[in-house]
């Protein structure tokens, strides 16, 4: 589908073309000052944008929208309050644009620089999560492009109330509305006309579901930065603390199991699954998870002695593993438990069923953990922390834009600098080339 040339969508997205020109000269202290006046809004207006979020979740909840969907919809004062943390943190932090990252001399006298430079228009389809209008808007804003913003319907409300301080913002340090603009329908077909403007768009990045990323992908004439499921791992190796062991498999699964850095499936090494999965599943079932085991993982679960209380109850609840498993994104309290030999078994299994998002290893064993990180293919690789980390604001980056699963300029969590690129800049003294 292409838009004609008297499209509104094509008229729209000229317009954030124009401010992204301007946003790109704009001074650092005057899109950090947007940023710091949006997050003031979000202060003053919060029961606003939580009065409009309680529509919007009572209408999904009324329209049986699953409860992980309905949990990224919903905003509480825990999370204004993050959010308003997350956009001071990025107004104070560096600027990128404009920095040298590396420079050199060549042996002509030439002197070469690498400097970071706006990526332009960035494109934003996402679903059930309106934090990411002002994630993205501020890091937008922080890297000095420009954003189009296309939310979900099932957050209409939130977004619109949101999208009030950023123009706010936007007004209050006198950059032009366009730099971030919202577009005005949920018409599905926009998004196949909007990924056609690849003169007036550099960059889509959709966040949502399979269908809504396998959409954008096999339309789109723009580049695209996927952000796909997140069929995060963690491996319990041999030399692993059990203590630890426990605490991280708890989290990484029960924490908020609907978000993409939630673990979908426990690995574990065939030296101590005798050993640590009794305790290990005993403390999963009691916070509710669904298990469902490998063969390995139910004999060493049931040739176990009970757990620490006397209560071996949760066994009876164990359930068999199917292949499907393995592949699956569970955003919920379902977990898939595989017994594997040692870090090649694991990394074979993440090679295999992985998604490139998130993995981890509990170790104490120095050699296991750099074998696992160097090998292990993931855009987050963590050693004896919980796969919930794997998150820009968790991270340093105040926010993010979406966690990059494709090897392109880049991977994981993109914040500010991940929405620039580099020119080279090279001054000489009337060097010529023979």
């Amino acid at each position: 589908m292409s838009a004609p040339p008297d499209s509104p969508l094509r008229a729209l997205a000229r317009a954030a073309k124009d401010a992204a020109r301007a946003m790109a000269r704009a001074p650092a202290a005057q899109r950090a000052a947007a940023i710091r006046a949006i997050a003031e809004g979000l202060s003053a207006r919060r029961a606003d944008v939580l009065s409009a979020n309680r529509l919007d979740v009572e209408a999904a909840r009324a329209a049986g929208l699953s409860e992980t969907l309905t949990d990224r919809l919903s905003l509480t004062h825990a999370r204004v309050d993050a959010l308003q943390g997350a956009l001071l943190e990025i107004a104070a932090q560096p600027d990128p644009v404009g920095a040298t990252t590396r420079e050199w001399s060549r042996p002509n006298g030439l002197r070469v620089r690498r400097v970071r430079l706006p990526l332009g228009v960035i494109l934003m389809i996402y679903e059930a999560r309106p934090n990411v209008t002002l994630d993205a808007a501020a890091l937008c804003l922080k890297s000095g492009n420009a954003a189009i913003l296309r939310g979900g319907s099932e957050a209409r409300a939130t977004n619109a109330a949101l999208f009030t301080l950023v123009s706010a913002g936007l007004s209050a340090a006198g950059l032009p509305p366009e730099a971030v603009v919202m577009v005005p329908t949920q018409d599905r077909d926009a998004i196949d006309e909007l990924v056609t403007l690849s003169e007036e768009i550099d960059l889509v990045i959709p966040r949502g579901g399979p269908g809504l990323i396998a959409r954008v992908v096999a339309r789109s004439r723009i580049p695209v930065v996927r952000h796909d499921q997140g069929i995060c791992h963690v491996y319990i190796d041999a030399a692993a603390d059990p203590r630890k062991a426990l605490d991280i498999a708890v989290n990484a699964k029960t924490q908020r199991p609907g978000v993409c850095n939630a673990m979908e499936t426990l690995l574990v090494d065939s030296a101590v699954a005798a050993a640590h999965l009794p305790a290990l599943l005993a403390a999963l079932d009691a916070r509710g998870v669904e298990l469902r085991l490998c063969p390995a993982a139910l004999a060493a679960a049931g040739d176990a002695a009970c757990d620490a209380s006397g209560d071996a109850s949760w066994r009876a609840r164990l359930a068999p593993a199917t292949p499907a498993d393995w592949d699956a994104e569970f955003l919920s309290l379902t977990l898939a438990v595989r017994v594997v030999d040692g870090v090649e078994g694991a990394v074979a299994h993440i090679d295999a069923h992985g998604s490139r998002h998130t993995a981890a290893i509990v170790t104490e064993d120095a050699a296991a953990a750099e074998r696992f990180t160097r090998e292990v293919d993931a855009s987050c690789v963590l050693v004896n922390a919980s796969t919930r980390f794997n998150d820009g604001g968790e991270l340093g980056l105040g926010a993010e834009v979406g966690i990059s699963t494709t090897r392109v300029h880049a991977f994981g969590p993109m914040g500010a600098e991940s929405l620039t690129a580099e020119k080279f800049v090279v001054w000489g003294d009337g060097q010529v080339r023979g």
